[in-house]
């Protein structure tokens, strides 16, 4: 059977290419005016717009709004919450910026957090997350090298965030990522080699056109696995990013820092006034530059903002105050095996001095009140029992026993 298009009527051997249907085929001129036709009428900017229109923002949360619902989950940090809180308010502004005739156009404030382990970064990121109306990623700068070598490429995150978006483009174009265990990637030293920093300099470089804004070929399947791939081109103008990082021993630098300028009687009556306990209230931008970032980043993340270490009230609180704490969390599943678990307040107190004594921040109290109820969670629903109450002599002994067996396998 002779086939031709079933709208000029010519041949497959007058066309190059001759689509087939169900019924019928199309030869390829007359599909592009197909889609011109289409185009003409529309049709597919309206499509665009019903796509996008998910994404319009309804109600943008105030500043203190999103510092209350951050309130609920995370204990303390005031001052990074407030940091957060308003910009991320802003990017919302930014998004619904009209155009403006007098030519101001709102920049971006990207953000950096700086806090010692268990202080609550992530947690601040993750729990934000939940009350935004934007596709919001949390992505891990440890995993990163240059391009070439063993590792993912910086691109991978705008892999991430497209699908977080249900690869909804303009969505994308408008979320939040953070970037976590921005210290990893720092400078590894200022003296020059002759090999390469492949996971450290080289990364800060790459990330520079992301933070800034521009437009960048995203694999969205990943990059080196599927070479032949289609990319698809982000604009990150409008992508705001916030970076997260212990910074280890920056302290040093800080206190480097603040003794270089003790001269004459006032200087040494100032040093007096340093808290020497939270020199990381103290910080900026130039002691990251001492740590091992360059320069271009740091003015590519205008806000710094310093998460205190958590003190014995704080870890206190932490365990039984947030809507999420540790102790809701284990009665939570004791009540689904039909029992009321109970703990004692000095058993909670005892569990806090612990996690004071180890400085491992909230994560360490995690650890601490796992291996406590490590036994119960093993025995207990074996039993038939309604209630379980952990007090202090049992939670002393199910700490020393855990220690002794760490020691034993020592």
């Amino acid at each position: 059977m002779k086939k031709v298009c079933s709208f000029c009527g010519r041949s497959d051997k007058e066309v190059k290419l001759l689509i087939t249907g169900i019924n019928g085929y199309i030869c390829e001129d007359c599909a592009m005016q197909a889609y011109e036709i289409v185009q003409s009428t529309g049709v597919m900017k309206a499509n665009a717009q019903d796509k996008d229109e998910k994404f319009k923002l309804k109600k943008v949360p105030k500043p203190r709004e999103i510092k209350k619902y951050l309130d609920q989950y995370v204990i303390g940090q005031d001052e990074a919450k407030r940091f957060l809180a308003v910009s991320v308010y802003n990017h919302y502004k930014r998004l619904q910026q009209p155009v403006d005739e007098s030519g101001v156009e709102i920049e971006k404030s990207n953000i950096i957090m700086v806090g010692s382990t268990g202080t609550g970064k992530t947690l601040l990121a993750r729990t934000i997350a939940k009350l935004l109306d934007v596709p919001f990623t949390i992505v891990d700068a440890t995993v990163f090298t240059e391009a070439g070598y063993v590792g993912e490429d910086v691109e991978s995150i705008l892999s991430r965030l497209l699908q977080v978006a249900d690869y909804n483009q303009a969505a994308a174009e408008r979320g939040i990522v953070f970037i976590d265990e921005i210290d990893k990637i720092a400078r590894k030293s200022d003296n020059p080699s002759i090999t390469r920093d492949v996971s450290g300099e080289g990364v800060q470089q790459s990330l520079l056109k992301l933070l800034e804004g521009s437009v960048v070929n995203v694999p969205p399947q990943g990059g080196r696995k599927h070479p032949d791939q289609e990319y698809i081109h982000v604009d990150t103008k409008n992508i705001l990013f916030i970076c997260g990082g212990a910074f280890d021993g920056i302290e040093r630098k800080i206190a480097q820092r603040l003794n270089t300028h003790v001269v004459g009687y006032n200087s040494v009556q100032n040093v007096r006034n340093i808290d020497k306990e939270d020199l990381m209230k103290y910080i900026l931008p130039q002691d990251l530059k001492s740590f091992g970032l360059i320069p271009e980043i740091i003015g590519r993340l205008p806000v710094l903002t310093h998460l205190n270490p958590l003190d014995r009230t704080a870890l206190r609180n932490i365990l039984t105050e947030p809507k999420n704490s540790i102790v809701k969390q284990y009665i939570k599943l004791f009540e689904m095996d039909g029992i009321a678990l109970s703990f004692t307040d000095e058993a909670l107190d005892y569990m806090v001095d612990k996690a004071v004594e180890y400085k491992l921040g909230a994560r360490g109290l995690r650890s601490i009140v796992e291996s406590v109820m490590m036994d119960a969670m093993f025995e207990v629903p074996s039993k038939k029992v309604k209630t379980f109450e952990v007090d202090l002599d049992y939670t002393r002994a199910q700490l020393d026993k855990s220690r002794l067996q760490k020691l034993e396998s020592a």
